[in-house]
Formats: structure tokens, C-alpha cells, sequence
């Protein structure tokens, strides 16, 4: 029997590790607007530490050893044509592509703030993006930060531990950020705040243009709606959650009222049973929890059994977010459980650990070592 044709749309965190494991098992095509693995994790670490950030989450695609297995296409979809199976893009150079599939998996994830855009960039774009926002956070002596999830918090965290003279506030709207999370999380990352000296404001929302996404570190005075001061730093960044997910190529049928793929509890398409979706991108839950709890997993084997005509799993969504908040430290990684408990890996096993063994050989079944893009 032939082997199934799978085209992954998006090869970001979770669309990459999908492909990763379907390449033994079918022919898998993976398209992308990027050149390589441009992650969406840890903004902290990108903003303070583009170097650290992107030894372990800008990786060219083919450092990675399974997917010398699966072809890859740079470039921007355009439409899907569900009776044909096959999806359209264009390339960098203008050009169209067309691909056909037996399956389809929707990864493609969403739009938020300047660090992750659906835009077609090469190499040298992605190096002037990354670096030119933490040059203009390291030139200011004072930083804005306006949010209230883990991009705010982590970047706050970042920015305070590598910048320690720097003036770091944190705005948020709530009493506390991370509502997502469990309190306990809150008030173990609460205490490494005060510790940075870092100026926590709650109580604060900003007053925000409809169509302002958070896409531009600005300098202009920040306004509040909840009706306190204008706040005033040399530079703000905005990590306020304003997501889109990137389904323009996507008809309408396919998606939620707010644009995101509906998907049954098995992360199928209704009516659809040769698409899927994964990632930030699948309306899976209010938290869409499929991006970071083994979706990538379930849904490769839910693949391989839609094939051979097996019963699929169902995803289960943590009712809390869970996990890293930020990054990769001197003192060592810390990972929260849904719980709000803590372990840390001291320094020396992230290094000779964590990283190369559970992540680079346990996640990504094979990392080459390091080669600049090009």
C-alpha cells in the first residue's frame, strides 16, 4: 500500500514536532513561512538574551535529523480546496504552489505583538527583528511593560535580571497577572519581582486603539481607561494577548466566531475527516491547550489511526496553565505544575541535560549541531 501524503500548514513549535513524528510513518510536507524554527516561546529571553534565546528556538530546519524525512516549502498559504485536497501558497519569489494531501494538519498558529507575524522572512529578516527590539529595549533606561499573562511577566522578569539598573515597571489590569495559572505560581514569580526591584502596578488598563495589537515597541505616554496617571518610560512593551489566528487562507465554514479552527475533542475538522488542527490555532478549549500539553502527540497518532481505520484518542485540556514562565536563568530552570508546585533543574542540567538530551534528542528526535542559516 502507498504512503499517505500529509501537508503540515505552519512548522512552528507544535506544527514542527507533528511533522516530527508523522515522518516515519508517511510522506509528510511541511510549509512555512519562515526559514527554519522562529519559536514563539520564552519573549523574556528573546528581548534580554536574543543570543541564549536563539541557540535553542531560531533553529534552520535542517539541523533537525527527522526532518530530513519530510520536504519542506517556504512560503504564505493562500486557500485550501477541501474537495481536491490540496492547499495553494506562494513562495519568497512570487510564485504559486499548489500540494495535495490525504490528510491536512492546521498549525499555523496566531498573531501576537511584533514576536510572532505571519510574514515571509528570510534569514537576514529574522536576525534584524529579533536583534533590533533588544536593542532598543538595552538603549533605554527605562521600560514599560503593559500585560498581564506570561509574555508580560516572563519579559519583566528578563529584562530586570539582565538590565539590573534599569527601571522595570509592570502594569496589569487585574489584582494579579497570570490568572490563568495557579496562585501559587503567582506569588512564588510575585516574590522573584520585588526581589529584581521591579515596580508592579495592578489595576491598570490601558487605553488601546481597536486596532493596535502590540505590534511595535513604542515611546509615547501610556493611557489608562481605568482613569490613573499617563505612565511615561523610554521604551514600552506591550505583551497584552491581543492574538489573531492566521486563518485568512482558511473559509469561513471551518472556523469560531472569532476565526480560530473548530475541532472535535479527537482535533478533527467537523465534517472533515481528513483535516485537522493543532496549536493555537484549534479552538480545543479557552486556553487552547493543545499547544502545549503533547497535543503534537495525540494528534500524530490520531493521524496514523484515521489511516488504518483505528479509533482516535480524545485531548484532554488541563483546566490551568502549566510549565516554564521564564526561561532558562542563572540560578537554573524552574517549571511550575498545573498544581502551582515548583522543581527546579540546577544550571548544569539544563545545560548537559535538559536541553540536549530531553529536548534536542527526546523532543526533536535529533538536532544537528549549531550552523548559521544560509
Amino acid at each position: 500500500m502507498s504512503r499517505k501524503r500529509v501537508v503540515v500548514a505552519g512548522l512552528g513549535d507544535v506544527g514542527l514536532l507533528t511533522a516530527i513524528r508523522l515522518a516515519p510513518h508517511a510522506d509528510v510536507v511541511g510549509i512555512s513561512v519562515k526559514p527554519g524554527l522562529v519559536s514563539g516561546q520564552e519573549l523574556g529571553v528573546r528581548l534580554a538574551r536574543p543570543d541564549d534565546w536563539a541557540r535553542d528556538y531560531w533553529i534552520p530546519f535542517d539541523r533537525f535529523r527527522r526532518l530530513d524525512r519530510v520536504r519542506t516549502v517556504q512560503g504564505e498559504l493562500t486557500g485550501v480546496d477541501l474537495a481536491a485536497h490540496t492547499v495553494t501558497g506562494r513562495r519568497p519569489d512570487g510564485t504559486t504552489f499548489t500540494e495535495d494531501y490525504d490528510a491536512l494538519v492546521i498549525s499555523t498558529g496566531v498573531s501576537n505583538g511584533f514576536w510572532r507575524q505571519p510574514t515571509l522572512q528570510s534569514p537576514a529578516d529574522v536576525g534584524a527583528n529579533l536583534y533590533a527590539a533588544h536593542e532598543q529595549l538595552a538603549t533605554a533606561n527605562s521600560v514599560l511593560v503593559v500585560g498581564g499573562g506570561a509574555a508580560a511577566v516572563s519579559s519583566a522578569v528578563n529584562l530586570a535580571t539582565t538590565w539590573p539598573d534599569k527601571r522595570i515597571d509592570l502594569y496589569f489590569p487585574g489584582e494579579r497577572p497570570l490568572s490563568e495559572y495557579h496562585p501559587r505560581i503567582w506569588r512564588r514569580v510575585h516574590a522573584r519581582l520585588e526581589r529584581l526591584g521591579v515596580g508592579l502596578h495592578p489595576g491598570h488598563r490601558a487605553l488601546i486603539a481597536d486596532q493596535f495589537t502590540g505590534d511595535a515597541i513604542t515611546t509615547e505616554p501610556v493611557r489608562w481607561s481605568s482613569g490613573q496617571t499617563p505612565a511615561v518610560a523610554d521604551a514600552v512593551l506591550w505583551a497584552i494577548g491581543r492574538v489573531q489566528p492566521n486563518t485568512g487562507w482558511l473559509p469561513p465554514e471551518l472556523l469560531d466566531e472569532r476565526g480560530f479552527v473548530r475541532v472535535t475533542a479527537e482535533l478533527w475538522v467537523p465534517g472533515h475527516r481528513d483535516v485537522f488542527a493543532v496549536g493555537d490555532v484549534a479552538a480545543t478549549d479557552p486556553l487552547r491547550s493543545s499547544a502545549r500539553n503533547r497535543g503534537d502527540a495525540l494528534l500524530a497518532r490520531n493521524i496514523r489511526a484515521t489511516f488504518a481505520g483505528r479509533p482516535l484518542r480524545a485531548f484532554r485540556a488541563p483546566t490551568r496553565r502549566w510549565g516554564s514562565l521564564i526561561g532558562i536563568q542563572p540560578d537554573g530552570l524552574e517549571v511550575f505544575l498545573p498544581t502551582g508546585h515548583a522543581f527546579r533543574f540546577p544550571l548544569w542540567s539544563v545545560e548537559r541535560v535538559v536541553m540536549p538530551l530531553i529536548v534536542r534528542w527526546g523532543m526533536y528526535r535529533g538536532v544537528r549541531a549549531n550552523r548559521p542559516f544560509g
